[in-house]
């Protein structure tokens, strides 16, 4: 019986210094990297909001775009650590994105309207437009969805795969 205990204890010690030094160190590139995403999207935000060339609407979505992606770089490089193969991971993760584009296909084309309408700023928020049949005041320029306050002060929602640029920079749906 003491010769199992110590076989099982031994088996443990085994264990913790081959695995221990892999989870401290994965923990402290988790964390190390959640700051560094923080900080980096934080700092984004404010040289963004400083600039007085980039429109207002785009500064949440950039930083947060920075964000995310150095936090997919921290969590491939902490799977990397326990040896897991990170090529196959980003290549189930681009098979993953392809079956969810698809399956998404209107919202994404109001994404890409939406993306499309933050690069080119064909019309800015404070601006009237008629968009779906209405016409507003632009409040905000989102990246599915376009927010218009009517003059009797209800506000319309208008997916942005509804508006289409017009010669007379009116935009219509």
């Amino acid at each position: 019986m003491k010769k199992d205990a110590d076989a099982a204890t031994q088996h443990v010690i085994e264990l913790a210094t081959t695995y221990g030094m892999d989870v401290i160190a994965a923990l402290a590139i988790l964390i190390i990297g959640w700051m560094i995403a923080g900080w980096a999207g934080n700092k984004t935000r404010k040289a963004l909001t400083k600039s007085p060339k980039v429109d207002g609407t785009l500064v949440p979505f950039l930083s947060n775009i920075v964000r995310y992606v150095i936090l997919i770089f921290v969590v491939i490089a902490v799977l990397g650590k326990f040896g897991v193969q990170t090529a196959s991971i980003i290549a189930v993760l681009g098979t993953v994105g392809l079956a969810v584009g698809l399956a998404l296909q209107g919202t994404l084309s109001h994404f890409a309207a939406g993306v499309v309408l933050l690069i080119l700023r064909p019309f800015k928020v404070g601006e009237v437009i008629e968009a779906g049949g209405k016409i507003g005041g632009v409040e905000e320029i989102g990246l599915f969805a376009t927010n218009l306050k009517t003059a009797d002060g209800i506000f319309v929602y208008v997916p942005n795969g509804q508006l289409a640029w017009c010669g007379d920079e009116q935009f219509l749906a």
